[in-house]
């Protein structure tokens, strides 16, 4: 097989193309050949040793996945030989042929492509877990979504649409306010020329948003906490700006607002029949056109270090997903 590997820690561009032999499933394991692998902007920081999960060398980058099924494991059941697939690995899908648990996967309902299949695991699971357990929005409520175009932004945009909320886009050019506008947004703010906070208050007649969406951080976090209404949340995603704000925690008394962290891959493994029933209705969704699971570009292996630094350089708009030979 081949495979994208990070033998050392470094940026993008020191990722290699090796010849590995294929592996073999053991108990409760399934062999998948990747058709397509997506990319998120955690597979720059985990290759730079800046993230959370930091796996040691070599290692290959890549969280979500759609291919068909090779090999089962002993034990395997509900799957079969050569059916479509599509799963979450936390990383290691940069590769041709791969081992995950039969736990981590899902059949692939026809009618959605494997471009799409790929990338709804990690941005619309988190985007779910986010909006449905952790912030309950509930339909009518104004979601302010910061980095509204991006990955987990859009579908952001789009998951609180059909949950009935009043998105607001938020985002740093006219055109990305645009572009997740044409995906459900209601509102959208740039928030590169205008005062974040004193333009969601105003949007929302000075009462504050009840949700406010954060995969970005840096300056715009406290803002955007500043312009939550009374009992408001906020969703911690991440740090795509490279800066972990500093919070007063004043704000939070003043407000009557709670801050709330967002670990969907911990949610995977505690609350595993919740995260099930979560990605049973994504896939549902996707299928029927519900939601788009847009795709922004589809490039090579071979061309990781490109695809990478378009998530690094918040140049996507929407997943950008790799093509593996077969």
């Amino acid at each position: 097989m081949i495979a994208a590997l990070c033998e050392s820690h470094g940026p993008p561009e020191s990722l290699v193309l090796r010849d590995l032999p294929d592996p073999s499933p053991g108990p409760g394991e399934v062999l998948v050949a990747p058709s397509r692998v997506a990319l998120n902007f955690f597979d720059t920081l985990i290759i730079a040793n800046k993230y959370q999960v930091k796996p040691p060398p070599p290692f290959s980058p890549g969280g979500e996945f759609c291919g068909r099924v090779v090999a089962l494991g002993d034990g395997v059941e509900g799957f079969a030989t050569g059916q479509r697939v599509a799963g979450y690995c936390a990383y290691g899908a940069a590769r041709s042929r791969l081992v995950v648990s039969a736990e981590d996967l899902a059949p692939v309902p026809d009618g959605l492509s494997d471009d799409q299949a790929a990338g709804l695991f990690i941005t619309y699971g988190t985007t779910l877990y986010a909006l449905k357990q952790r912030g309950q929005v509930r339909d009518g409520e104004t979601l302010a979504v910061l980095g509204a175009a991006g990955g987990v932004g859009l579908a952001a945009v789009e998951l609180g649409r059909v949950m009935g909320a009043d998105v607001i886009a938020c985002a740093s050019s006219p055109e990305k306010v645009a572009f997740a506008r044409e995906f459900g947004a209601r509102r959208g703010i740039d928030y590169s020329t205008e005062n974040l906070k004193e333009t969601l208050k105003r949007m929302t007649d000075g009462r504050g948003v009840d949700c406010v969406y954060d995969a970005i951080g840096g300056a715009f976090s406290e803002q955007a906490l500043r312009a939550l209404a009374w009992n408001g949340r906020f969703l911690v995603i991440g740090f795509a700006a490279g800066e972990i704000p500093k919070i007063p925690l004043n704000l939070t008394l003043l407000k009557g607002c709670s801050i709330i962290g967002v670990y969907w891959g911990a949610f995977v493994k505690r609350e595993p029949e919740a995260h099930r029933e979560n990605m049973a209705q994504i896939f549902a969704w996707a299928a029927n056109k519900t939601i788009s699971a847009h795709v922004h570009a589809v490039l090579p292996l071979e061309r990781i270090a490109e695809a990478l630094n378009m998530l690094r350089d918040r140049k996507a708009q929407g997943k950008i997903v790799l093509a593996v030979p077969q």
